[in-house]
């Protein structure tokens, strides 16, 4: 009798972990870094008190459809999450700014992602904040350009490479945003990492 609720348990289990698999879950599937992205700054400790995100750094999964859609202002770092709130702010925790990754006007630049999934992928978007953009206050759409510097297309296709190349816009100084969106095709989400950059 023993044996039959042991091995029921056990089918039960793996059903129930088939089942979370095949779903989906809240698991999620990847995120940037290089340039180097505030989760994944949070994932390797170079910025402590994070929270959440810094074992979850590839879950920053909302509605895809940016910028007409996806999340609200003041939320578009963590995709509106709540458990990832601090990839919204504009300091890091602790207090001072987010690092930086050193960048160039119009150089190219390579972004690179880290995936624990490929999906089928729409495509990759890159947006920029505005020159003269509130540097105090949470990424909105009112400070970036809304239309994306770099579009990769992908057709639907999942990606085959972690890294694809692009040129920055010129004109820019000082400390800035880049916005990645990753959109998948066959969900209604995207993927969305913020990464601190200075020309």
């Amino acid at each position: 009798m023993r044996r039959k609720k042991t091995y029921a348990a056990l089918v039960g289990l793996a059903t129930a972990g088939a089942f979370a698999l095949s779903s989906g879950g809240a698991s999620g599937h990847g995120y940037t870094d290089l340039p180097i992205s505030r989760q994944k700054l949070c994932q390797n400790g170079t910025v402590t008190g994070c929270g959440a995100i810094q074992w979850e750094p590839q879950s920053v999964e909302g509605p895809k459809g940016f910028p007409a859609a996806g999340p609200a202002d003041g939320k578009i770092c963590s995709a509106g999450l709540g458990q990832f709130d601090v990839l919204n702010s504009p300091t890091k925790p602790g207090g001072g700014a987010w690092p930086a990754t050193p960048v160039t006007n119009g150089a190219t630049q390579t972004f690179r992602w880290q995936f624990t999934a490929r999906h089928s992928t729409t495509d990759f978007r890159y947006y920029i904040t505005k020159n003269g953009w509130n540097q105090n206050a949470p990424l909105s759409r009112s400070s970036l350009e809304l239309t994306p510097f770099l579009t990769v297309p992908f057709s639907g296709q999942p990606p085959a490479t972690l890294s694809h190349s692009g040129k920055l816009p010129s004109g820019k100084s000082g400390r800035h945003v880049i916005l990645a969106v990753w959109t998948i095709a066959d969900t209604g989400n995207a993927f969305y990492a913020c990464s601190d950059v200075q020309f």
